[in-house]
Parts: structure tokens; sequence; C-alpha cells
């Protein structure tokens, strides 16, 4: 009998956000043929942005769209799972990895009473026995894991399982879900969000990181410099945010951001565990360091020892001249 796999979207500053097109993907390669891929996309003035779920493989698209979702609610989200889980008892539910999939995962898998896997980094599917794999230990194990029985609960991490093609001729089948207003137990007066106007981590293709070597917080400069040119991100070691250089928003790390940028290049980063566990599943990773013992030139694809002032500057100069 054929299934239902849902795929929780997620959208910000009114666009849809990158993980929500590769959940489908996720969702389609744990599914059989004939299965059917659904999207739930919750937010306010976002009824727009369904074709482009639909582009990517999902249909029906259920809409929850009210101005008062115009931030995240975890009541009013998990009440508009849970209606359209009532509807089609979907075999799994798929979520990002990101803050908000973080969050509300666990409330639907206690909502079910159902088995949750977080963080899955790639999907197998032989045979109908799909087998999701995830990182542990700070990315020094991986597990492999399958589910006994359904519903699933699924997490993906972004920039990892690669969106499919998209095709714009396909159309949503629009399915309105009503706004649960008079049965919350919370309300959200006002979200105040920091804004700087760079690249999300979250997001970027390519970051350049800076450790306790940058020394102040103008050395971080050349990396901003070195960043424009590449049309990347900034980020930074805890050392870095400890020592006062930069804003703890730019931290990566056990206790700062997972990334998985196409590009990671740490400048005067050592290469502690606690950062590694952060950035390892970046697909290049490429280390500046005066040390030649840095511990992260273990995990780097391509290094570099030498003084970060003198190396980076060369760099940026070098791909100002061939992009």
């Amino acid at each position: 009998m054929a299934k239902t796999f849902l795929v929780v979207a997620e959208t910000r500053g009114g666009k849809l956000r990158q993980v929500s097109f590769e959940a489908i993907q996720a969702a389609k390669l744990s599914s059989d043929a004939d299965d059917q891929v659904a999207a739930l996309l919750i937010g306010s003035n976002i009824s727009a942005l369904a074709n482009e779920l639909a582009a990517y493989g999902a249909n029906p698209i259920y809409v929850m769209d009210h101005a008062e979702l115009a931030s995240y609610h975890p009541d009013a989200y998990l009440k508009a799972v849970d209606k359209v889980i009532e509807t089609l008892n979907p075999h799994a539910v798929f979520f990002g990895h990101t803050s908000v999939g973080r969050d509300l995962a666990p409330l639907v898998a206690s909502a079910l009473q159902a088995g949750q896997i977080s963080d899955v980094t790639a999907i197998e599917n032989s045979g109908g026995q799909v087998m999701f794999t995830r990182p542990l230990y700070a990315g020094k194990a991986i597990e492999k894991k399958a589910f006994t029985e359904a519903p699933w609960i699924v997490t993906i991490r972004q920039n990892n399982i690669a969106a499919g093609e998209a095709d714009p001729s396909r159309q949503a089948n629009l399915v309105e879900v009503a706004y649960p207003s008079t049965d919350l137990r919370s309300i959200i007066k006002e979200v105040v969000k920091k804004t700087s106007g760079k690249i999300d981590l979250s997001e970027a293709k390519v970051i350049i990181s800076g450790g306790r070597g940058v020394r102040s917080a103008d050395g971080f400069q050349p990396l901003e410099e070195l960043a424009a040119v590449l049309g990347g991100a900034v980020g930074a070691s805890r050392g870095a945010c400890d020592a006062g250089y930069c804003d703890y928003a730019m931290q990566i790390g056990q206790t700062g951001k997972v990334v998985t940028p196409e590009i990671y290049i740490a400048c005067g980063i050592s290469g502690a565990i606690q950062h590694l566990a952060g950035m390892s599943g970046s697909r290049v990773i490429i280390a500046i360091n005066k040390d030649a013992e840095a511990p992260i030139f273990k995990v780097a694809d391509y290094g570099i020892v030498g003084d970060l002032f003198e190396v980076v500057p060369l760099l940026t100069e070098e791909f100002r001249r061939v992009l």
C-alpha cells in the first residue's frame, strides 16, 4: 500500500530555506516509487511559496497562513503538524535540523509516541529498508540507524543531502489549515532579531573562520575581505569569541553553530575537538596556521603552514584576479 511522507517546510524572511528542498529529497530517498511526499508550509503571507515546494516534488501542500505566524510559535506549529498528521497518517515526518526543527520535531515525536533520528547526513534505501546516517561524538563516529516501526520523525542536517532538480511546471495542490488562535497556551508579543546584513552561517556555501590566531577584532578584517570576494560568511572559534575578538553569534563548534559549507577556511584555528564538532562535515576544509602540528591539519583537505596575515591577503588578491 502506498505511503505518505510529510515534510515540514521552513521559511525565513519570506523565503523558503534551502533545507526545505533538501528535506523533500530526503523524503523521496526514503520512499518507494508509488509513495506520496506532501509538505506543510507555516507562516505569514507564505501561500505563494507553495509552488516552489511543488516544483521539487512535494504535493499536496498544506498551508497555515496567518499574520501571527510571522515568527516561529511552538504551540501553533505543533497544532498545525498534528492536524495534518491526523489527515494524512504519514509514514514519516521530515524537518530541517535547524533551531526550529530541533525544537519542533521532539514535540511532534512526543505527541505521536514515535521514534526520532536527528541530524541525518545521508540516506540509503535498499529494497524498502531505509538506513539513516548521522555523526556522533563530535564527528569522530558515524552511526547508521533504521526505524523498527512507523511513524518516523527525522531531522536533516543542512547542505548534506542535495536537493533534487526543480520542475517549475509542477503546480501546487493547496490545502488550507485553519489557525488555532483560540487554543494556544502562549502569545508571542514581539520578536527582536539582531540584523547584521551578512550571510547566515548556516546557509553559507563558503565560510572563512578565525581563531585566537587573529589576535584582535581588527584581525578579522582580512577574513572579511576574503569572504566578500568569495561570497561567503565569516565565522569564529570559541577561543576568538571568548577573547572578545568577535560576537558569539559567529561561533562555530559544539556550543555554537554546526555548519556544512562547500568550502571551510580555518585561519589561526588550532582545531580543538569542540570546534571540529561544528565544521567537520564541510565538503572541503582548508587550514591556515603557523603551527605545522596544529590538530586542524589532521582533518583538513588542504593545509598552508604560514602566517594568516600574509597568506589570506594573497588568497584574496588571487581570487579577485581570477573570479
